[in-house]
């Protein structure tokens, strides 16, 4: 079968590590309710564990690190609950744009980012043109980012430049429409976890998981931690990955 049975011999660092691990980071909410706590707590406690994340991916060896932090869907929640986690998202990036840098770490930003405040686009534009040059992980925060969307979005151009003459819809590849994703120059996605219990994708890198192992846990993100990813990754090492073949 066609597809990505071409990128098998991509997949996968050193000793079965991942080299690309996304995270649908669920259960902040339920953590705080389980507390009798603001749901904000929940948001404020699921920063450190992105803390964490990202130290523990840099520490065991992934390359890439892409983590769904806002989605186009999340708008529809209460004006107030919006305002505290745009508050946290200039805190996040004020505290931990100095450790990501000193680290290596390079920015990277999916999703229609742009239509959010001027404010937290600045910043986001200095943090990405600042991280750049690092050679280390590559972190990418999905921020206003629906999967469908940026499937229309990539389907658009395509067919502006069919309607232009600049290619021909006959000789359309697969390589063409992932050179045009967001995730564009990151590895083929190895691993997709998703806590707090939930078992489905929401509209998250919908195209880059259609090899990728799914690793579902009960934890819930303000819980997850260095052990939780360890754990992670060796269910992705036992795995076997045939890619459609034998």
């Amino acid at each position: 079968m066609g597809g990505f049975a071409a990128a098998a011999p991509e997949s996968g660092g050193a000793a079965g590590v991942p080299r690309h691990v996304a995270i649908i980071m669920d259960g902040n909410g339920r953590w705080a309710k389980a507390r009798r706590l603001p749901r904000i707590a929940g948001h404020r406690k699921g920063a450190e564990a992105v803390r964490a994340t990202v130290r523990a991916a840099h520490e065991i060896g992934i390359e890439a690190l892409t983590l769904y932090a806002f989605s186009s869907e999340n708008w529809r929640r209460p004006a107030t609950e919006i305002a505290d986690l745009m508050g946290l998202l200039r805190h996040y990036i004020r505290a931990e744009l100095a450790e990501l840098a000193r680290n290596g770490v390079r920015l990277r930003v999916i999703g229609d980012w742009r239509k959010l405040e001027p404010d937290i686009v600045t910043m986001l534009d200095e943090a990405i043109t600042g991280t750049a040059g690092n050679a280390g992980l590559t972190l990418t925060i999905a921020l206003n980012y629906g999967a469908q969307d940026e499937l229309l979005r990539v389907t658009r151009d395509l067919m502006r430049q069919a309607r232009s003459g600049a290619i021909d819809p006959e000789a359309l590849t697969e390589t063409m429409i992932e050179d045009r994703l967001d995730t564009a120059g990151l590895p083929r996605l190895d691993l997709l976890i998703r806590t707090s219990g939930e078992q489905r994708l929401s509209n998250f890198l919908l195209w880059q998981a259609a090899y990728a192992e799914l690793v579902f846990t009960d934890r819930l993100w303000p819980d997850f931690d260095k052990a939780a990813l360890l754990d992670a990754c060796a269910v992705f090492a036992r795995r076997e990955r045939r890619y459609g073949g034998l």
